[in-house]
């Protein structure tokens, strides 16, 4: 039996004029691909760490790849470990106020739409990660133990 091993992610919350960027997730789970799954639920950008990747690199390169935008500063804001049964994932969540560009959809086969969401009317269902993400900003914790 082949031992599992643990992935590591980043997902980040852009925040512009009160609100964050969001992305619609492809309702097909083959389209959506995450082993976390979260088919048709809202995420931020992000996704998996490289191999010699800071965090910040991998917050640039994902951001970019999916939506088009320049990263101009980006910190880590909390870590969380995200489990299901056939996955698991630690997930470094990082913020930025200081890019360049508006979103675009670039990987349509994965998100099929971004849009802006006030903190205080976030649309349903979230991805989880990102949940987790938005739950350590909100409370102002940088790791919450589940």
């Amino acid at each position: 039996m082949e031992k599992k091993k643990v992935g590591a992610g980043i997902g980040v919350m852009l925040f512009k004029d009160g609100k964050i960027l969001l992305g619609k997730r492809h309702d097909n789970p083959e389209k959506a691909s995450s082993l976390l799954h979260g088919e048709g639920s809202w995420t931020m950008p992000g996704g998996k760490l490289d191999f010699g990747e800071s965090f910040e690199e991998g917050a640039r390169r994902e951001t970019k790849e999916e939506t088009g935008i320049d990263l101009e500063n980006v910190k880590v804001i909390c870590v969380n470990n995200d489990m299901v049964e056939s996955a698991h994932f630690i997930t470094i969540g990082m913020y930025s106020e200081d890019f360049k560009g508006e979103p675009q959809v670039l990987e349509p086969d994965e998100i099929t739409e971004w849009k802006w969401f006030d903190l205080d009317d976030l649309p349903t269902p979230l991805f989880f990660p990102s949940k987790r993400v938005l739950e350590n900003y909100k409370q102002g914790k940088f790791y919450i133990k589940q």
